[in-house]
């Protein structure tokens, strides 16, 4: 949480269609940040602008295809906003980065719902660590269902990869028996979340998953990575340049 005091403004400028691993990158910009525990950050659509290329971005009237200047801005600490710097640099690509001095006179305070608790490196080999994530399929986090953040939490914070399985029975720590009902009417069946990645990686995301899953169970256990992805970031360019 802020605090009253000197503090670091970031803007990032980049284009509204610039692309991320297939998604947005000003979604994807504000994604990291969310999950790195960014204490608030708000994206501005342009009307106008001009970048390095000296290429006019303009909104006139008819315009069928528009590509319009994105600035992204948050306000953190200075340790903070140099944790995030590497990652930001790496994703804006051609995009702007701008940091400013400046000084928190009255801190945002939590809302009354509560407060919150370049590409992901998938070439791995050798011993590595898996982390297994056991909740419920009618949990949720943030008005959304807990698997499915959780997923963009371990994608934001450049977890190698998850996948997400749905169960067909099973009970945790209340004893409540989960299972699927005839026609697959019922929502609560048991969902665990397979993570593998280096055991540095996986324990940074820890405190994310501390905030996140308040009734479930994680474990790590060890692993030998014996196969491993193509580059993801070097498919995904082969993608978008047909």
């Amino acid at each position: 949480m802020l605090k009253p005091g000197p503090a670091k403004k970031v803007c990032v400028y980049v284009s509204e269609d610039q692309q991320y691993h297939g998604n947005s990158l000003y979604a994807a910009i504000l994604d990291y940040l969310f999950y790195r525990g960014v204490a608030g950050a708000t994206v501005i659509r342009g009307i106008a602008g001009f970048g390095a290329d000296h290429h006019l971005h303009t909104s006139r009237i008819l315009r069928l295809t528009e590509n319009l200047p994105v600035k992204i801005e948050f306000t953190e600490d200075a340790q903070k906003v140099e944790e995030l710097l590497p990652k930001l640099y790496d994703m804006v690509g051609s995009g702007l980065v701008d940091v400013q001095d400046t000084t928190i006179v009255k801190p945002a305070g939590p809302t009354k719902t509560g407060t919150r608790p370049s590409g992901p490196s998938l070439k791995l080999e050798g011993k590595a660590k898996m982390m297994r994530i056991f909740v419920g399929e009618s949990d949720r986090w943030k008005d959304k269902p807990l698997y499915r953040a959780l997923v963009e939490g371990f994608r934001a914070n450049d977890i190698a990869g998850v996948t997400v399985y749905r169960g067909i029975l099973g009970y945790g720590a209340n004893r409540r028996v989960r299972k699927g009902a005839p026609l697959g009417l019922s929502q609560d069946l048991p969902i665990m979340l397979s993570a593998v990645d280096t055991e540095e990686k996986l324990r940074k995301f820890i405190p994310v998953l501390d905030d996140m899953v308040t009734k479930g169970l994680v474990v790590l256990s060890d692993v030998d990575i014996i196969k491993y992805t193509p580059d993801y970031t070097r498919a995904e360019r082969r993608k978008e340049e047909r």
